[in-house]
């Protein structure tokens, strides 16, 4: 299995992180998610789930920073196109990212589920998309945390991959 996203000159598109246009930036979040592809998808295989992280972020707020999880897409959609998070039937499921932290204030509910783009304030940072193949669709609602994901899937992998996306500061 194999999860990939275009990058340009190494790197995530601008357009997607912290250089996106004020439009595409919503209290200082980017909310415009990249395509995404998914290829050599294991035959036996019904739904595929993905999680997109900075563990880059952990030197600089004390934790891994969850981007974006979803839950629940058919194989028959090999393919993510770009701003899927905003458009995304509701039968693909997204949980929550690290802005739902009751650790942190200034939130706003709308930018608690779904992607939350790359932001790194220090340095260019290496995100992590790891991809899941599984055997059935879960049972798991909205909103979700990225360990009920984990723990959802636990037994029904078939096949995973991870693909490192640079963006830079």
């Amino acid at each position: 299995m194999k999860v990939s996203v275009p990058l340009e000159n190494g790197l995530l598109a601008d357009k997607y992180g912290k250089y996106a246009s004020g439009d595409q930036i919503k209290n200082g979040k980017p909310i415009i998610s990249f395509p995404i592809e998914f290829a050599d998808i294991p035959s036996d295989a019904k739904y595929l789930a993905f999680t997109f992280t900075d563990p880059d972020s952990i030197p600089v707020c004390g934790f891994e920073w969850i981007h974006w999880t979803v839950a629940n897409i058919p194989v028959s959609m090999p393919s993510l196109p770009e701003n899927f998070s905003q458009s995304a039937p509701d039968e693909i499921i997204q949980g929550k990212n690290s802005s739902a932290s009751p650790l942190l204030s200034g939130n706003l509910p709308e930018l608690m589920n779904g992607y939350n783009g790359p932001y790194p304030p220090d340095q260019t940072h290496d995100y992590i998309l790891k991809a899941y193949a599984l055997d059935e669709k879960l049972d798991i609602q909205s909103g979700f945390w990225m360990n009920e994901l984990l723990h959802k899937m636990n037994g029904h992998m078939i096949a995973h991959c991870r693909f490192v996306i640079p963006s830079r500061a």
